[in-house]
């Protein structure tokens, strides 16, 4: 399902433990590690996607996370040529492929690390997975992906980092609950 302009809608899932780590998921064969993502089927809504998704490749049933929040938008990212499958010559009124459109989902996990079940589908996605701090190195993602996560990784902080203003939440910045800065009277215990 492509929309007027060839993206697939898509949602990616940003799910985080206890210590704002976040799950990375290597993909089975390769060596290449990614966060969970997949298509939006007709007749889904994102967050209905997001669900199938987090079971199909996590193992994760609703009741072992929590939303915190999503992007506002789409974010998207165009494939590069060389990966894109030949259009079929036979069908050319139909859109080109060129990437996909994605919503984004932070999630907490509510439930134990023994819950994640690589294998919860005849097709698994991830060979193994490992905790890794918010702030993944964008190096480690296939290049046409990169701009898509920091996006998603910089708008979702802000449920994470509360006191915090956004624009001073750079990349890499810790992600602890800051409170704002006292002011002269709040210090002085004499009153």
């Amino acid at each position: 399902m492509l929309d007027r302009e060839g993206y697939r809608p898509n949602v990616g899932i940003v799910l985080l433990n206890g210590h704002n780590d976040v799950f990375w998921g290597k993909r089975v064969g390769q060596h290449s590690w990614q966060f969970p993502q997949g298509g939006i089927q007709y007749g889904e809504s994102p967050e209905q996607a997001m669900f199938r998704e987090l079971h199909e490749e996590v193992g994760l049933l609703p009741e072992h996370v929590q939303i915190i929040g999503r992007t506002r938008d789409w974010l998207r990212y165009e494939v590069p040529e060389a990966f894109l499958r030949r259009q079929n010559a036979a069908r050319p009124h139909r859109t080109a492929y060129r990437g996909q459109k994605q919503i984004w989902f932070l999630l907490r996990l509510t439930g134990l690390d023994s819950d994640i079940h690589l294998r919860a589908s005849d097709h698994p996605e991830f060979d193994a997975w490992r905790w890794h701090p918010y702030w993944i190195e964008l190096a480690t993602v296939i290049d046409f992906k990169r701009e898509v996560y920091q996006l998603a990784l910089s708008e979702l902080a802000r449920f994470i980092t509360s006191g915090m203003r956004m624009q001073d939440a750079s990349w890499g910045a810790p992600l602890e609950a800051h409170s704002p800065p006292k002011k002269a009277a709040d210090l002085d215990s004499t009153k």
